[in-house]
């Protein structure tokens, strides 16, 4: 399975560490920038990584910020998308396995390299539990497709 990761300037060192936990962990890694600390939007990159989820089924997207806040509302703009901002393995583990989210973004000045591990671990690790979440996650959907403006 493909792992879309991106950061901006904020996340580049964080970015680049976990790539390679995620490949250890058996998933082959897509790195859609930044590729240095040189100042970058997020916007840029979180829509690149979104956008790349959103057209390949089945596969996955990490984004790194300073809060993982924008990321997630960034991404959260490009339909079929479901990002979760995560701070903790509980959130983590609950946004895979009850809103089958797609995307993880992660703030790189709230959690450190080790929690950052644990959280996108269980977050790879964990499956949708479908069941009564299904009902949750196609109402999610269908707020989306209310207000999309596509034909």
């Amino acid at each position: 399975m493909k792992v879309y990761i991106g950061s901006d300037h904020g996340g580049f060192e964080l970015k680049e560490h976990l790539k390679g936990f995620v490949e250890k962990l058996g998933f082959q890694v897509v790195d859609f920038g930044t590729y240095s600390t040189e100042p970058v939007d997020y916007p840029d990159i979180a829509f690149l990584v979104a956008e790349k989820v959103a057209s390949e089924k089945g596969s996955l997207g990490i984004m790194i910020d300073g809060a993982g806040m924008g990321s997630a509302m960034v991404a959260n703009k490009v339909t079929s998308v479901r990002a979760a901002a995560c701070y903790d393995t509980y959130g983590a583990r609950n946004s895979r396995e009850h809103n089958d989210a797609n995307v993880l973004t992660l703030g790189s000045q709230i959690i450190g390299k080790g929690l950052a591990e644990e959280i996108v671990k269980i977050w790879l690790s964990t499956s949708f539990a479908g069941g009564r979440h299904c009902r949750r996650v196609e109402k999610i959907m269908a707020v989306e497709k209310k207000f999309s403006k596509d034909c």
